[in-house]
């Protein structure tokens, strides 16, 4: 129940005569105003003496939240001046003066016209004054003072948050600290309890408590697993009045999540698993998967997988899954059904991160037993070796073994094997293979200076199942023969001088061969024995693959012999005895003092190695007869007679084309009179086509010929029918025929070749001066030779 009190403040001046204070209103009670006596000055005219006046006044009081109807009284204004004639005026101003606070101008009554807040505004500084209603002066001077509002409690306990989220680890000793609420009270902190606070849970016992007057949260239960119980909301109380009766109240919620602690070890959910696998399976292959329980989560939750123990240690692997944290069974190495087949295996889960606190709950891990079957496949033929590698002599024979390759089936049925040679790694078909024990041998003879090495593969196939077939590479390798004669490295032509010694130096021979002899090649050097004896040079061997070529005696005479052809035979070391015959070419050549050649015969040699004689001499010729056919055909068209343009303006020629074979061009044409067919009457029955020879002498077959008025067109038509059914007739290209114009035409023929209108010579001079292109022409119909004169 709220309580209202009310002060009253009294102003008066200070007289001989004793001061009535006015009475208070019934609604308000107050307390005796403490005095205080102010000297003024006076405000007569006539008197100069100042008058003792007095502003009797304290410190105003009222409570918030005043809940009447009418205004709430505050106190009274009074001076000693006030006659109660109403000639004294009472003026408020101030904090909220006129508005939130009026004064009765008469009186000096203060009321305040609204419910205050503390919370708002605490305290509110006024100034009062009493003027002169005439005159308008004050008769007091202004005094200031105070309204302060009283608290009382109105304003609940508020949480900074609505929700509060915390967490804590699980299985966390009792008084851990979890997290600290925090409420705030608007009342008045510094008078009486109303902002005291005190916190209090509501929920969330017998797991969590609260400190009362600092707001923390603690864990209040031992070993509290996560497992179990992962999510906790605790309601928390902030109450004022410090908690007493009547206090007022706010309320939060904390919801608290325990955190993860490894505290718990992975367990297999079986203690056996089983796998099957063929026996095919390259290695990497995924088998089978398992998967440890762990009750923990995040890295507390992550499992490593291991192989401990068994028969399979070296054959399988496991990896785990970081995703899904399985752990993947994989083949490590080939397996074989036919060795072994089933493999036991002891794996082990564990965690890799552990919290030592919780080892005394035992090892974090767990094994589990693998049982993995290899299954049979029917697998291809396997070889003997990976690659096979054989020799074979050049010279051998056809049909003659090499050796062998050897393939078996693997599997337990042991099926048969037939042998095969890939034809793609054999396209000349040099070798074959006996299908049945794999024998190699050859079909066609071999080269070892063509190819050296031939590689082949050679195919293994079940009989019983084709598609199970597999390959080997082979390697062959021809061995060398001395099947091939040494000869010289070049073709040597060389010289002497006249002037040369005897026992001199000319040339150094070299040999090769394409044999490759184990012991490298030795080749020897002789002169032929036919030119052994009286042989104007020697040959020096000099034991290291090279010859040189010496001069027998002084001096030489090109003019006596010139050149000198020196037969000489190259012999290897091997067996058997190899040899061939190679000449040598010698001229007599005149040099200077120096050695050097100037000149042999009528040509000067540059080189050893240029143009021979007879190669110049060959040139030579075929220039001469060049010129001379030059000369001739110029000759010829200087001497032709030249025939003019235009014979006369009755021969014009419309001409027909016709091309005697495919492809003939413009110069394989033949011009034909358009009088034939002018006037069919004169054809000629037995005439033969100019246009080619008939391979046969067949008479034509001839119908009867046309009447004069017959019309061109249908003769053209009708002898075109005569040539398609005679045997005779070769076949034509094209037939290019010139619109005939009839004759009687008013306008006369419309050819350009009947531009000339006399038959007056003519003078073809001036073709000359028409340039290049009409050069031809000016060399036929121009000059002094024309057709008169002929």
């Amino acid at each position: 129940m709220r309580t209202y009190r009310y002060f009253l403040l009294l102003f008066w001046v200070g007289q001989p005569y004793p001061t009535l204070s006015t009475p208070l209103s019934k609604r308000t009670s107050g307390f005796p105003a403490k005095k205080r006596a102010l000297e003024l000055s006076g405000n007569s005219k006539n008197e100069l003496n100042r008058s003792k006046r007095s502003w009797m006044w304290n410190q105003f009081f009222l409570l918030e939240e005043y809940t009447g109807s009418d205004y709430q009284y505050v106190g009274k204004l009074h001076s000693d001046q006030d006659r109660g004639d109403g000639s004294l005026k009472y003026i408020l101003s101030g904090d909220g003066a006129g508005d939130l606070f009026i004064i009765n101008e008469n009186t000096g009554d203060i009321q305040a016209t609204k419910r205050l807040d503390r919370e708002e505004k605490p305290i509110y500084i006024l100034r009062a004054q009493a003027i002169n209603r005439r005159t308008g002066r004050p008769v007091e001077p202004e005094s200031e003072f105070i309204i302060k509002i009283h608290d009382i409690n109105d304003n609940e306990p508020i949480f900074t948050k609505e929700v509060y989220t915390a967490t804590v680890p699980e299985m966390s000793d009792v008084g851990t600290f979890v997290v600290q609420v925090t409420a705030t009270d608007a009342d008045d902190p510094t008078y009486g309890n109303s902002a005291k606070v005190v916190y209090s849970i509501l929920q969330g016992q017998p797991y969590f408590s609260v400190e009362s007057e600092t707001g923390i949260i603690k864990t209040a239960l031992l070993n509290m697993d996560r497992e179990n119980r992962e999510q906790y909301q605790v309601v928390i109380q902030a109450k004022d009045m410090g908690g007493q009766m009547g206090g007022l109240s706010g309320t939060t919620t904390v919801n608290i999540t325990l955190t993860d602690v490894n505290d718990n070890p992975p367990r297999f959910p079986q203690s056996t698993y089983q796998f099957k696998t063929p026996e095919s399976s390259p290695p990497g292959t995924p088998i089978g998967r398992i998967k440890a329980s762990d009750a923990d989560v995040g890295e507390n939750a992550e499992i490593e997988y291991s192989i401990t123990d068994g028969e399979g240690l070296d054959m399988f692997d496991v990896i785990t899954d970081q995703e899904t944290q399985e752990g993947i069974i994989t083949v490590k190495k080939l397996l074989d059904f036919e060795k072994k087949k089933v493999y036991t295996l002891k794996v082990e889960a564990s965690n890799p991160h552990v919290e030592p606190r919780f080892l005394y709950l035992g090892p974090f891990k767990d094994s589990a037993t693998v049982r993995i079957v290899v299954e049979d496949v029917d697998e291809p033929p396997v070889f003997s070796k990976l690659a096979y590698i054989l020799q074979i002599r050049e010279d051998a024979q056809i049909n003659t073994t090499i050796g062998s390759v050897t393939a078996q089936d693997p599997d337990a049925a042991r099926n048969p094997v037939k042998y095969s040679v890939d034809r793609h790694t054999d396209m000349d078909r040099i070798f074959n293979i006996d299908s049945g024990n794999g024998s190699i041998f050859t079909s066609k003879l071999l080269d070892r200076e063509t190819l050296l090495w031939h590689n082949i593969t050679v195919i293994a196939t079940e009989i019983n199942n084709p598609k199970q077939s597999s390959r080997v590479p082979l390697y062959i390798k021809v061995l060398d023969v001395n099947d091939n004669a040494p000869e010289f490295a070049e073709f040597y032509e060389t010289f002497v001088c006249e002037k040369a010694k005897a026992d001199q130096l000319i040339q150094t021979l070299h040999a090769v061969d394409k044999d490759d002899p184990y012991s490298g090649h030795q080749f020897s050097f002789s002169l032929a024995p036919e030119a052994a004896s009286g042989s104007n040079f020697t040959i020096q061997d000099n034991k290291d693959n090279t010859a040189g070529i010496l001069t027998r005696k002084n001096g030489y005479n090109r003019h006596e012999m010139s050149t000198y052809l020196l037969p000489v035979v190259i012999s290897d070391n091997d067996y058997p005895v190899q040899s061939s015959t190679g000449t040598v070419t010698v001229r007599v050549c005149a040099c200077d003092h120096h050695g050097n050649m100037q000149s042999c015969h009528a040509e000067a040699l540059i080189h050893p190695t240029g143009l021979s004689t007879g190669a110049l001499v060959a040139i030579l010729l075929c220039i001469v007869i060049l010129l001379v056919t030059v000369v001739l055909f110029a000759a010829l068209r200087r001497q032709r007679k030249k025939e003019p343009l235009i014979i006369s303006k009755e021969d014009i020629r419309d001409n027909i084309v016709s091309y005697n074979d495919e492809g003939g061009g413009e110069e394989d044409t033949q011009a034909f009179d358009i009088g034939t067919l002018r006037n069919p009457e004169a054809i000629e029955d037995n005439k033969l086509r100019r246009d080619i020879v008939p391979e046969a002498l067949f008479l034509p077959r001839r119908t009867p010929t046309a009447r004069d008025n017959t019309d061109v067109r249908d003769f053209i038509n009708q002898r075109l029918k005569e040539n398609d059914t005679d045997p005779t007739a070769p076949p034509y290209d094209s037939l290019a025929t010139y619109a005939y114009e009839g004759t009687g035409s008013v306008a006369d023929s419309l050819s350009s070749l009947e531009s000339v209108t006399t038959d007056a010579d003519q003078d073809y001079d001036y073709l000359s001066d028409w340039g290049p292109r009409f050069k031809k022409l000016a060399d036929m119909y121009g000059g002094v030779d024309s057709d008169k004169d002929s």
